[in-house]
């Protein structure tokens, strides 16, 4: 397994080799000795989810509020575009984004540092993506930002079909920015 670092401080994309044979193919999609020598300390995880979404499904923007959180996220089964936005004030890269295509025949993932809002689009039918939290989830430090804001510009490759109610309500960063001076602990 190998890893590097991005342009968004704190994004770290991890390749796992894949092994394959006539039966299929073997991949290796986590391995602490490399999160350690990323800088991560893999102790830190404490829950791991998983959500299946239906081709053309947007999940996010999401972040979280307080001390943030971290996640690692690989899409285990199908393909998703995957779309990461620094928003830590003060740092070059606030309000850039990065997309990342990730799917289930390369098992590659990234991790996503607190600061980050992050959001995806299920680009086949199904597509599982794998999320490894290093804080359990509290509902009240939930924000989400309009995946579809036009001061971000994220282009979606995909028409949106599905979407949760509290998705389709969020508003524009320029509505919730001030909430962002929530976020206590950021790298």
């Amino acid at each position: 397994m190998e890893y590097a670092n991005t342009a968004i401080s704190g994004l770290i994309r991890f390749t796992a080799p894949m092994h394959r044979d006539e039966r299929g193919f073997f991949s290796r999609t986590f391995d602490a000795a490399v999160a350690r020598e990323a800088g991560l300390e893999p102790d830190e995880f404490v829950q791991d989810s998983l959500s299946r979404s239906r081709r053309g499904v947007v999940r996010g923007l999401h972040i979280r509020l307080g001390h943030g959180e971290g996640k690692l996220v690989r899409c285990s089964h199908g393909a998703i575009y995957d779309v990461v936005v620094a928003l830590r004030r003060g740092w070059p890269t606030y309000r850039t984004w990065l997309s990342f295509d990730l799917d289930g025949d390369s098992q590659d993932s990234i991790y996503i540092p607190p600061g980050c809002a992050h959001g995806f689009q299920a680009l086949t039918e199904p597509a599982d993506t794998s999320y490894r939290i290093n804080r359990p989830h509290d509902p009240s430090e939930d924000l989400t930002i309009a995946y579809d804001d036009p001061e971000l510009g994220v282009p979606w490759p995909l028409p949106v079909t599905v979407m949760s109610a509290s998705d389709r309500a969020a508003r524009p960063l320029s509505e919730v920015k001030d909430r962002l001076d929530l976020i206590r602990a950021v790298p």
